[in-house]
């Protein structure tokens, strides 16, 4: 029994099922005209600012946007209370 649990804490150490969410908020810019969002996107990987900038600025350009700034990260606590203010930008990129 003890090498199953052992097993089981190893599969779930190496497959990721045991890491936090990392999420990051943003602001980003569409030039001609002027546009801009702010915007709330999982992170994959590396829950930093520097990964979710590498990250996010990948994901805004397929759709023309150009990313301003990540504002910061952080894990499941505060997703809910950004809602709101990212609208239809919240989860999409």
């Amino acid at each position: 029994m003890k090498n199953l649990s052992f097993s089981f804490m190893f599969l779930l150490l190496f497959t990721g099922a045991g890491q936090a969410a990392c999420y990051a908020d943003y602001k980003a810019k569409q030039d001609d005209p002027l546009r801009l969002h702010y915007g709330v996107a999982e992170v994959r990987g590396d829950c930093s600012a520097a990964n979710a900038q590498d990250q996010l600025r990948n994901r805004l350009a397929r759709d023309g946007w150009q990313l301003l700034n990540v504002l910061g990260v952080f894990e499941d606590a505060g997703l809910n209370e950004r809602k709101d203010a990212a609208g239809e930008y919240f989860l999409r990129y």
